[in-house]
């Protein structure tokens, strides 16, 4: 790893979400610019879609990396290594993205952290993601990895039940949420995004989601 370039890393601050979640505001911020680059690349070559769902179709626009990714249909949720619009594996995971996740992790105590899949969602004004636990993964104590570019949003973090009233937790561009252990199956979504503008990415919102899913 480069010091110079990750510096700043060592002056981010944190928020604690839960005993194993936290909010770290700023730990991306360094890497931001090669992670929109590298995002650029996977889209290019996995495009970025709206997936239907049983519950109709999905407001965020998403695409994957990584040796399996995260896809729907009206049958339901599931993982493949395959992408089912191209018939092609999935982009690999860049050395880029895989760090960032394994170094924040890190900082929770999570040492060792290797993510298999990386969810990437696009989110616009208006999109949402529902309230929803994260239980397709065969591992469900290594941590979920949530890095967030360009404009803010409100994340929601709730409880062990659906309806345990969620915290709402302003996400900006560069932070990064870690939850794993104990708190790993709490319920979280994302609320309706607002309109608003960023100097990298305008009117959008990326969201980097890493998962360990074996």
């Amino acid at each position: 790893m480069n010091g110079d370039l990750f510096a700043d890393e060592t002056r981010f601050t944190d928020e604690a979400l839960g005993e194993q979640a936290r909010v770290l505001r700023g730990f991306a911020l360094a890497r931001a610019d090669a992670l929109l680059a590298a995002v650029e690349e996977i889209a290019a070559a996995a495009p970025f879609r709206h997936l239907v769902t049983p519950a109709g179709t999905m407001s965020v626009a998403m695409t994957n990396c990584g040796e399996r990714g995260w896809t729907s249909d009206a049958r339901g949720y599931r993982y493949s290594a395959i992408d089912p619009d191209s018939g092609r594996p999935w982009p690999a995971m860049p050395p880029m993205l895989r760090e960032l996740a394994r170094d924040a992790a890190a900082a929770l105590g999570f040492a060792g952290y290797a993510p298999d899949a990386c969810l990437i969602n696009r989110y616009l004004p208006g999109s949402r993601m529902g309230l929803h636990q994260d239980r397709d993964e065969g591992d469900k104590v290594a941590p979920i990895v949530s890095a967030s570019l360009g404009i803010p949003a409100i994340f929601l973090f709730g409880g062990m039940k659906r309806n345990d009233r969620p915290r709402r937790i302003e996400v900006r561009h560069g932070d990064v949420v870690v939850w794993g252990g104990v708190d790993r199956l709490r319920y979280h979504g994302v609320a309706p995004v607002k309109p608003a503008l960023h100097p990298l990415l305008g009117g959008k919102r990326i969201n980097l989601t890493f998962r360990k899913t074996v």
